[in-house]
């Protein structure tokens, strides 16, 4: 059962801010850009706790950039064909 083009478009938009949240956990909770934050906010608590889950941050990105692209193409098309 073909998915319709409206639920794609509506799917592929949320899933875009997903990628946009994820892409932000990701760069406050990487080692090597410590410079993006505050040394007495890494040093929190809260911090810690999202620095401990940075390899999960990964993974909600990819998956979010993969499945938006994906429904992306089933609600526009290829654009180079």
């Amino acid at each position: 059962m073909p998915i319709s083009p409206l639920l794609a478009e509506k799917i592929s938009y949320s899933l875009g801010w997903i990628n946009l949240f994820s892409m932000f956990l990701v760069l406050i909770s990487c080692r090597c850009t410590p410079s993006f934050v505050p040394q007495n906010i890494r040093d929190s608590k809260f911090f810690q706790k999202i620095f401990n889950w940075h390899c999960y941050y990964w993974w909600l990105f990819i998956i979010s950039v993969a499945l938006h692209g994906f429904l992306a193409v089933t609600a526009y098309g290829n654009p180079f064909v």
